[in-house]
């Protein structure tokens, strides 16, 4: 019997865990799909909206387009990115900063000024696990070189840069042109003159709307988003097979290669000039690399292979089929996606489509929200605030700022271009660049984090490099026809970010030069006449070792400061997620009695941070369990990493955060002659205690329980935060791209952008001191 309860149970979990992975393709569906699944929508639209090619007699052109959107779809979003990029996830996250953060892990290329030994000891690090490449290996070289030269640093850096703002303008372009498509259909129930007076507006309408709901998240309404882009699939797949079966039966025979040759051999430059619109069949595709954090690998290849890619072959297989029959003459409606659907299900396919576009709308304007926090996280973009829409789903984030620009310039390109023709041009050259962007990086990761061959990563980037590139001269073609628009707008976010990087390299820099040691401090101590005063401070600083300068220029202003000195750092590695129980690294600056303490808390590009109290309170726990351990007495700096749980109960001393309802019950909780308890300022209805829970034990080391001692009587007193506030100006003699980098460009974005990220409780009852320096670099 326990045998076949053994079996019986082993099956359980592997049907349950099939339905999970079956569970998330269908939610893929909704989230990754709705750009690439309302690609049809504009594909032979702009394809033959051009001068370049005429839709004959002879069905050469459409046959021949079928023929390049077949192949396409199955070299890029197939062959590329479901067989082998997906492969090359970060700890189960993709996207442009993924390959990035691997080959800075692997090549330690990192743009993160204060990295430590310690950061590859994280358990999501994973480095090396197919074993070190041989020395005389070209990855070996490859690796040196990129360690030893800065200039491939930066730009390995600029690259990554530049995939990111196409992505970025790729979530203004997109929601313009699926909307703009989608709402289109309504030209087939009015009078050609009025199209201009009612299509336009009502898109503008529609993506007023979409962006500012925004700030309410999608949880709310996200379980809607699977079923409209499943009806949407479902729809054109079976319009498209009532147009293959009434229409065409042998359009089929348009995929062999052999009508790619025709077509290109008779249409000429003409041809070669329109794969801009037949490359935007692929539009969307980086969102199953980009959007591999939410679903795993396997669902998202059953959603594209079983659902997605059939019903899009389908879907422009069918509208090839009536082409085909149907040659549009000048009075005619130009030849798009609703052409091809019955005039009973216009209607009905009309509301499905505009659903269906300002669901995959939703999905590029999360995306852009979610690579701009990473670009954040790792020192690339202005800080910016980020709200978490949800407390249940990972990565639901809003970010206002961003929002209301991507919701402007959307609306300037839409009013702006006013057809899809242009917007595109301009869609089509930002996604193209983003896949070749990809394909770069991804080629480095073959040989330097896989250790494969350098000549299946020449292969890999000369197969797809070369139909990528392909497709990006078609689109450079209409740079006057609205692919300009992409450019501007990376050329603008790029130099953004790279100044903004620059600056902050130059800052930490500063600050490494200026920091001094616990020696320097005790020197000048009796001079000043410094004296120690109750309570707690935490001073803020980007170092890892050493004292900051901004702490020194307080200290010979004010010569005092507080009985316990935490140093708090808050940095990011280049991994995805950090996990709570390695969060933490605390250490001790000079000898235990000074009651000085460094405390570097690490979080990941996709982390986020938790609400006030609850780091306050993870903050003196980790302090407390480091005391208690005993750990770095001689004096030293080295860091012991601590978990921040602080609802965890250990042998003897414990720290606990309780919520109450302010009742008298409570009170129970603990009981003991030496626990002390402290409230952190809050509402009634839910406040946060810290209790440390000191009982007698011969086991205890006096000098430990006498310095836990004076860290509650210190929290007791009130916490001090110390916040730097510099400003930075280049030194006279820098050039003159240097003078206006930072003394116009960084200065404008500092002043504009958020303060520096400093997650510790700001409650009434503590103090915050902010001191000014300026730093000339």
């Amino acid at each position: 019997m326990d045998l076949e309860s053994g079996v019986l149970s082993e099956k359980n979990t592997k049907k349950d865990s099939w339905k999970t992975v079956l569970m998330m393709a269908y939610q893929s569906l909704g989230v990754v799909y709705g750009e690439l699944g309302t690609s049809p929508l504009y594909v032979y639209r702009n394809t033959f909206a051009e001068e370049d090619i005429d839709h004959t007699q002879s069905n050469d052109e459409i046959y021949g387009v079928l023929s390049f959107v077949f192949w396409t779809l199955t070299i890029v979003p197939l062959l590329k990115y479901i067989f082998i990029v997906l492969k090359a996830d970060d700890n189960g996250e993709g996207g442009t900063f993924a390959l990035y953060s691997l080959l800075c892990r692997h090549a330690r290329v990192s743009s993160l000024p204060n990295t430590q030994l310690a950061d590859s000891e994280l358990t999501e690090y994973k480095m090396n696990v197919l074993g070190p490449p041989s020395l005389e290996s070209f990855g070996f070289k490859l690796k040196s070189a990129l360690e030893k030269r800065r200039v491939l640093q930066k730009f390995l850096l600029v690259l990554a840069l530049i995939g990111t703002c196409m992505v970025i303008g790729d979530g203004i372009l997109t929601p313009a042109i699926s909307v703009l498509s989608a709402v289109s259909g309504l030209e087939h129930t009015m009078a050609k003159e009025h199209h201009q007076y009612i299509v336009l507006p009502i898109a503008c309408i529609v993506l007023i709307c979409l962006f500012a709901l925004q700030h309410y998240g999608t949880h709310r309404i996200g379980f809607l988003f699977a079923p409209i882009v499943t009806v949407w699939l479902l729809c054109i797949s079976a319009i498209g097979l009532y147009n293959i079966i009434h229409w065409n039966p042998g359009v089929y025979r348009a995929i062999s290669p052999r009508y790619m040759f025709q077509f290109l051999k008779k249409t000429q430059k003409g041809g070669w000039m329109s794969l801009g619109g037949i490359m935007l069949c692929i539009t969307g595709s980086e969102a199953m690399f980009a959007d591999l954090g939410h679903f795993s690998q396997l669902s998202i290849k059953i959603a594209f292979t079983l659902m997605v890619y059939p019903s899009l072959l389908l879907a422009y297989m069918g509208q090839a089929a009536y082409l085909s029959q149907h040659h549009p003459s000048p009075n005619d409606h130009p030849i798009g996606f609703y052409v091809s659907v019955p005039d009973k299900l216009r209607w009905p396919v009309l509301i499905i489509a505009v659903l269906a576009a300002v669901v995959g709308s939703q999905a590029i304007i999360t995306g852009t929200f979610s690579i701009i926090k990473q670009c954040s996280a790792l020192g690339c973009f202005p800080r910016v605030k980020i709200i978490h829409t949800s407390s249940k789903v990972h990565g639901q984030i809003y970010i206002p700022e961003v929002n209301w620009i991507l919701m402007l310039l959307c609306l300037a390109v839409t009013i702006g271009f006013r057809d899809t023709k242009r917007l595109g041009h301009a869609s089509g050259l930002a996604v193209i660049t983003v896949m070749l962007v990809t394909t770069c990086l991804m080629s480095l990761v073959i040989v330097l984090c896989w250790h494969r061959s350098v000549f299946l990563a020449i292969g890999f980037i000369f197969f797809f490099g070369t139909i990528e590139s392909l497709y990006f001269s078609a689109s450079l073609t209409k740079f006057l026809e609205g692919a300009w628009v992409p450019i501007a707008t990376s050329i603008v976010f790029l130099i953004v970010m790279y100044v903004w990087h620059y600056g902050t390299l130059k800052k930490f820099e500063f600050e490494l030069q200026n920091k001094v040691s616990v020696n320097w401090l005790l020197g000048v101590g009796p001079s000043l006449g410094i004296v120690r005063v109750r309570g707690m401070g935490v001073v803020q600083t980007e170092l890892v070792s050493g004292i900051p300068g901004i702490f020194t220029h307080f200290v010979t202003n004010i010569p005092a400061f507080h009985q316990v000195l935490v140093f708090l750092c808050i940095k990011y590695v280049p991994v995805p997620h950090v996990r709570p129980e390695e969060r933490f690294l605390i250490g001790r600056i000079g000898m235990s009695e000074y009651r000085l303490y460094r405390c570097i808390v690490r979080y990941g590009y996709r982390d986020f941070h938790k609400d006030d109290i609850e780091f306050e309170s993870d903050l003196l726990c980790s302090i407390a369990k480091f005391i208690r351990s005993g750990t770095a007495e001689a004096g030293d700096e080295k860091m012991s990493m601590v978990g921040t749980s602080s609802s965890t109960h250990e042998d003897r001393i414990q720290m606990a955060v309780a919520e109450t309802d302010n009742d008298e019950d409570s009170e129970d909780l603990y009981r003991g002659s030496d626990t002390r308890e402290i409230r952190s300022p809050g509402p009634v209805e839910l406040r946060k205690r810290v209790r440390f829970m000191l009982p007698d034990s011969p086991k205890m080391n006096t000098n430990a329980m006498e310095e836990l001692e004076e860290l509650m009587e210190a929290r007791e007193g009130g916490v001090a935060y110390i916040l730097g506030r510099s400003h930075m100006k280049a030194k006279q003699g820098s050039s003159t791209l240097k003078r206006v980098s930072i003394d116009f460009v960084y200065e404008f974005l500092r002043k504009n952008s958020r303060e520096a990220e400093f997650p510790v409780g700001l409650s009434h009852s503590s103090s915050t001191l902010e001191v000014g320096m300026m730093y000339l670099v």
